[in-house]
């Protein structure tokens, strides 16, 4: 498969591309855990099927230490023991937050108050920040069908 363009090398992407990287530094340099920003990216783009941003991040999760067990499960998360409550609150909003048309309410109040419970308000800023932003680079990628397979970690540094 190839992209239906170069997205990358596009001018006005590379404006676009430069706000939406800024975001992601503010968010990775947050007080949300590296762990839960990685389970966050991998399982979004899972529900959305973007294979550019799976191959990445699982990727960079990877290289971070995330172990190959943990990874193969996110998937299955729900039936997996080897994610922390905190993790598994996380895991309920990112697909609540990624299946907003799916789920005719959005948001549930009791995966928000789940996710209140083990996250302070910057956390959750954070978290919900992340679900967007993540939901919009799916977006992005699937749209113009970005080829998944060939990242190498640290790629766009």
């Amino acid at each position: 498969m190839e992209s239906r363009l170069n997205y990358y090398a596009n001018p006005v992407a590379a404006k676009v591309l430069k706000h939406l990287v800024s975001a992601s530094k503010v968010l990775a340099d947050s007080a949300l855990p590296h762990t839960i920003q990685h389970l966050v990216e991998i399982r979004a783009s899972q529900v959305n099927g973007c294979g550019f941003c799976t191959d990445m991040h699982t990727k960079e999760a990877t290289h971070a230490g995330e172990t190959s067990v943990r990874l193969n499960l996110i998937a299955a998360w729900r039936e997996a023991t080897v994610f922390t409550e905190a993790e598994r609150a996380a895991l309920e909003l990112t697909e609540q937050g990624t299946r907003i048309a799916d789920a005719a309410g959005g948001v549930t109040d009791e995966a928000w108050a789940n996710a209140a419970k083990h996250f302070d308000e910057d956390q959750l800023v954070a978290l919900m920040s992340l679900i967007a932003l993540i939901n919009s680079y799916n977006r992005i990628n699937i749209i113009n069908q970005q080829p998944a397979g060939s990242y190498q970690v640290g790629q766009f540094g």
